[in-house]
């Protein structure tokens, strides 16, 4: 039922001021507390006001944009729970910062030719923004990668090892590249407090990318180390067996570097139990790296890696080109010294190595080329491994 018209009286236009300014107030309250419980709700965003000026508004909003996201990352690491107003954002370039931004939202813009006003509301990604808070050492109470005893020092006393989880399904190989699975385990567990996991950012993926760190390329290596202020770095080959939608297994192939050197070795393979997804069988591969890290490893290289061999081997080959391919990736590997062309075929190539350290530790290091050393009689033999074999 509808109510009968009622005849306007002068008094009705000042009651209505009133009425519409006690909404808008009324409004713009359930705004704030709404944004409040928005941004209570969420811990990884932040809101902040930009203000900023150059040759054209475009600029401005840019620059404006650019300052924003750098002062709200500076708010959320002041506000995440355990971190305390004394900690300090980590040093990153503007586009590392923007790589940690999910999203962002525009309100109140005004802009001149030259000027531009506005409110942002930053959304961070929660994973990344962990990762360069631990790889900056700010600990946060929430933070599902940080040590069980805040303070405590980790078993690997010292500077953390920068740690590459290099995934590989059949040919696909990846470090960068999404999607990495075997990456994300890593953001997920807390064995990641025994490490340094990379940003990925503009400056890591030139530093280094899959092939090279496979190969243990020692300039490679020393450029990831020295950029994420680490000394030594674990490159984790996680090779996939089975489909990934359900994997039979997963087998490990760790490597430490100090100064491009390979420092150890060590080899695991876990076993996916019935119903375990490919995240799953990650998730605990994740452990057994661990293990060796804080077991298997120590700070000093292994006894006799200031010693100095050489042997004599044959690798089969199919042709001068292969052979060409097959010395520059031997070029590659930090304990050989010397690559000497002995007697050449077009099935096989004699070389003489000499190399740094123990027969182990060439071999180890050949491995990470796709290359097993084996004794033979009376000459060594390179037998060729991995998807790319040839002879």
């Amino acid at each position: 039922m509808s109510l009968p018209p009622r005849a306007a009286h002068p008094g009705d236009r000042s009651w209505r001021r009133f009425a519409g300014a006690a909404l808008l107030l009324l409004l713009a309250g359930a705004a704030a507390a709404g944004k409040a419980q928005a941004e209570d709700a969420d811990p990884f965003s932040a809101t902040v006001t930009v203000d900023a000026t150059a040759e054209t508004a475009a600029k401005a909003r840019e620059t404006a944009r650019l300052d924003g996201q750098r002062r709200a990352l500076a708010t959320l690491v002041e506000h995440l729970p355990g971190a305390g107003p004394a900690a300090k954002p980590p040093k990153l370039d503007d586009k590392a910062i923007t790589d940690l931004v999910a999203s962002f939202e525009v309100a109140n813009e005004r802009m001149s030719a030259v000027r531009y006003v506005a409110e942002y509301t930053f959304h961070f990604r929660p994973t990344e923004v962990r990762r360069a808070l631990r790889n900056a050492g700010i600990a946060i109470a929430d933070d599902p990668g940080k040590p069980a005893e805040p303070g405590k020092p980790s078993p690997d006393a010292g500077k953390p090892p920068v740690l590459l989880p290099v995934y590989q399904a059949g040919r696909v190989t990846r470090l960068w590249d999404d999607p990495n699975p075997w990456r994300d385990a890593w953001d997920r567990q807390p064995a990641a407090s025994h490490v340094m996991i990379p940003l990925g950012d503009a400056g890591d993926i030139a530093a280094i990318d899959a092939d090279q760190a496979r190969a243990g390329d020692a300039g490679a290596l020393g450029a990831l180390t020295r950029r994420n202020g680490a000394d030594d770095a674990v490159v984790a080959v996680a090779a996939m067996r089975g489909a990934p939608d359900k994997p039979n297994g997963v087998d490990l192939t760790v490597r430490r570097y100090r100064g491009g050197q390979l420092l150890d070795t060590r080899n695991a393979s876990v076993t996916a139990n019935p119903g375990d997804s490919e995240s799953d069988l990650l998730g605990r591969a994740t452990g057994a790296v661990v293990a060796a890290i804080e077991t298997g490893w120590k700070k000093e290289p292994p006894p006799g890696y200031d010693q100095q061999g050489t042997l004599t081997a044959v690798l089969p080959i199919t042709g001068l080109d292969d052979w060409v391919r097959a010395r520059e990736r031997l070029a590659t590997v930090p304990a050989i010294r010397k690559v000497a062309l002995v007697a050449l075929s077009r099935q096989e190539a004699t070389i003489e190595i000499g190399y740094a350290g123990s027969i182990d530790q060439l071999k180890a290091s050949l491995a990470g080329i796709s290359l097993d050393l084996v004794r033979g009689d009376p000459l060594w033999r390179l037998a060729r491994t991995g998807p790319d074999r040839t002879p």
